[in-house]
């Protein structure tokens, strides 16, 4: 193997420089009043609480699982059925759950230091509170990429030279590298659910109770001082749209990445790089798109009060997307040969370079197609406004609709991006599309992750009772991120439909399957059981967040009555009681949801075979899906129909403004837009594909486990068969009889 595989640890590395030097930079920055540094001290201090309670927990499910997977990696199968894995994979296990749990905390730290700044700099302009959300976002979105990059290139380095030093890229000893590299996946996978989905019923509960008894019953704005939930919701923005996040795309960046070395593994090629280019490309590739999202932090600027600061996110992204696309180019047509064969599909290495583009086409369409059904000003968030004008029901309705109607042109995009993928370069091409889409993670996590950062800044403004210019700043800017939030969503979905497809693919080949057969009715029960998880999934989360709001209702509405003074601005509520309840609701309700996604293809796995695997998870992808991207788009369309109320809208020829009755009925439906959008929508994407590479890795398993009780069964069963011929008819059922006995 050439040495050119140490420029991707050398990549991460870069990122993790620029992250260093921005978060300084950021901690440099004027934090504010003392008041402003008291709340954001508040935040801070619930966040760090948060994630020691979550650690605490995850600990628990890590170590056992990294027990189990060293037990698994011992075993060696049999002559005619060799498993190819390590007790190693244990070890990359946990450093995947470490890193993927280090990438949350990163974004967690450097957004409860660039809130209060960030509110701080827009008592000066739009422009400067820009540049301090966005570059905490750009310390996320980098420091993510770095590790992630910084990870799988250097393990898989070192499980290259521990297993197959000098051994071709289709040998047995390299499968086990690749299998045992995919643990790394798995321990990133399970933490980024578990985070996702905590983080999620964290920060709904609260958001859900604040707005409940604050904004509806009360009457105060939203972020006031007085509201005790208001600290926990504040928290939840950094546990659930930021820590969560993070985790959540560092382990689509890693499983896009691994997904793709699993079938370049399975090619074999004669390259300048000793046949390894195949599995070399996509890393290289995720290198090159973290320096593409470099670049592009720079373009995101703004020059004045009236500027749209969407305009100037849009242009870092297109500029990251336009980098990524040319040095592709250049990539693929130095590293990869002419020719390539997977399973006996035939493509080129411009196939390849096509298929990469079509990938980077993909998440661009799914951006913008998501951007236009949650953004201000636009037919469907102006249909849920319209519709607020004759109740809370009449909102609701308009929400569910558009959100089903949103499923409709990212299902036809991504229909399309499978079939010319596939045709420009078979499976491979499937896969090396989800990485090309995925390279430029940094900066969609950077657009991402401002929003919430944008958020707290607001909550800090209306609770310090800066100038109302300032609150004006900071929703100008949560707007935005409301729709960035959305589009990120969107873009992970799409993301997760094609990884896990190329995950799929390669359990398919490792599980010795040829085909998915869904004529067989245990097959297509599986189909039917998969579609189904995504339901039971999203009503666990979303009853979760049910149950949790109940909980900070009441105890809002218990102090309220009573802590005399707290609306005279004369008593402080009791903040920790509520972000204690959102903590304890939060870790108690995220285990039953996780252990569904890791359990579930294990049973069915060990039990039912391979092919019926097979079927679950054709039923899941499908399913989550389409359960994703309404979820996400619904609830950011209720949220920003809300939102619009601030500067008013015109509903039947007449204004209203906040406090209206339509602006009530659209708090309600933000309400139920909440858990939609920030818990059990953007689960959908680390469900499906977790769930797949859960059965990657036990796929070995459970096709020398079927195999074997097929064989076992065989050598009982045929000689039974040919003695019941034998017989007279009327004998038959003793013979059988006596022989089960």
């Amino acid at each position: 193997m050439n040495d050119i595989i140490y420029l991707v640890p050398a990549f991460g590395i870069v990122g993790l420089l620029y992250t260093a030097w921005r978060f300084s930079w950021v901690s440099k920055q004027p934090a504010g009043n003392a008041e402003m540094q008291k709340l954001s001290g508040y935040i801070a201090d619930g966040a760090i609480a948060f994630l020691k309670a979550e650690w605490k927990v995850l600990a628990y499910f890590a170590i056992p699982t990294a027990l189990l997977l060293f037990w698994l990696g011992s075993d060696t199968g049999t002559p005619e059925h060799p498993i190819h894995s390590s007790p190693l994979i244990a070890v990359s296990f946990l450093i995947g759950a470490l890193l993927s749990a280090t990438a949350g905390y990163i974004g967690m730290k450097i957004a409860t230091k660039a809130n209060v700044r960030t509110a701080e700099a827009a008592r000066t302009s739009l422009s400067k509170a820009l540049d301090v959300s966005f570059t905490g976002g750009s310390v996320m979105g980098m420091g993510v990429a770095g590790l992630a990059i910084l990870g799988l290139g250097g393990l898989f380095i070192a499980f290259y030279n521990i297993f197959a030093q000098g051994q071709a890229l289709t040998s047995d000893e390299m499968k086990t590298a690749i299998e045992v590299l995919a643990g790394f996946s798995l321990g990133a996978e399970s933490i980024a659910l578990f985070a996702r989905v905590g983080g999620g019923i964290y920060t709904k509960a609260a958001d859900v109770g604040a707005d409940l008894v604050g904004k509806v019953e009360a009457g105060i704005p939203e972020d006031d001082v007085r509201n005790p939930a208001t600290i926990a919701d504040n928290v939840g923005d950094n546990v659930g749209d930021v820590a969560g996040m993070g985790a959540d795309l560092f382990g689509s960046y890693v499983a896009t990445i691994l997904a793709t070395m699993v079938l370049g593994q399975e090619i074999e090629v004669s390259d300048n790089y000793g046949g390894f280019s195949p599995v070399l490309l996509p890393m290289l590739i995720a290198g090159v798109g973290l320096l593409a999202s470099l670049v592009s932090t720079f373009f995101v600027k703004i020059k004045s009060e009236t500027s749209s600061v969407q305009n100037a996110l849009n242009l870092g992204n297109w500029v990251s997307i336009i980098i990524t696309f040319i040095t592709s180019y250049f990539l693929v047509k130095n590293i990869l040969p002419e020719n390539l064969n997977l399973r006996g599909f035939e493509f080129t290495a411009n196939g390849v370079f096509l298929a990469i583009v079509v990938g980077l086409v993909v998440g661009a369409l799914m951006s913008m197609i998501t951007e236009y059904y949650t953004a201000m000003g636009k037919r469907p968030v102006l249909s849920i406004i319209e519709k607020s004008g004759t109740g809370h029901a009449t909102n609701i309705i308009g929400g569910l609709a558009v959100g089903m109607e949103s499923t409709v042109l990212p299902i036809l995009v991504l229909a399309a991006g499978i079939i010319l993928s596939y045709k420009f370069a078979g499976l491979y091409g499937v896969s090396i599309a989800a990485a090309g889409m995925m390279a430029t993670t940094a900066m969609q996590l950077a657009i991402d992750a401002f929003g919430p950062i944008a958020d707290n800044a607001g909550g800090i403004a209306e609770m310090s009772q800066l100038p109302p210019e300032v609150r004006e700043r900071t929703d100008n800017l949560d707007a935005v991120g409301n729709t960035t939030a959305a589009t990120g969503k969107g873009f992970a979905i799409a993301s997760a439909a094609l990884t896990s497809l190329a995950l799929f693919a390669a359990f398919v080949g490792i599980a010795g399957i040829k085909a998915i057969d869904i004529y067989k009715a245990d097959v297509l029960a599986g189909l039917f059981v998969g579609g189904m998880i995504p339901f039971i999934f999203s009503a666990l989360c979303i009853s979760a967040v049910g149950k949790a709001a109940m909980e900070m209702v009441n105890e809002v509405r218990r102090q309220f009555r009573e802590i005399p003074g707290i609306m005279e601005y004369k008593a402080e509520p009791e903040y920790e009681k509520c972000v204690a309840i959102s903590t304890e609701a939060s870790i108690r309700q995220m285990i039953l949801p996780g252990a569904i996604a890791l359990i579930t293809p294990v049973i069915v796995g060990f039990t039912m075979g391979p092919e019926v695997l097979g079927g679950l998870l054709a039923g899941v992808t499908v399913s989550g899906v389409l359960m994703g991207i309404f979820q996400s788009n619904a609830g950011g369309a209720w949220d920003n129909a809300k939102k619009s109320f601030e500067k008013g809208v015109l509903i039947g020829g007449e204004m209203y403004y906040k406090k209206s009755e339509p602006h009530k009925a659209s708090v309600t439906g933000d309400t139920v837009g909440d858990p939609f959008k920030d818990t059990s929508g953007p689960s959908m994407n680390i469900l499906i594909k977790l769930m797949s590479i859960v059965s990657l890795v036990i796929a070995p398993y459970i096709a020398v486990h079927t195999t074997d009780v097929g064989a076992k069964l065989e050598k009982q069963i045929i000689p039974i068969v040919k003695t019941i011929k034998n017989i007279p008819v009327d004998a038959k059922i003793t013979v059988v009889t006596k022989r089960v006995e």
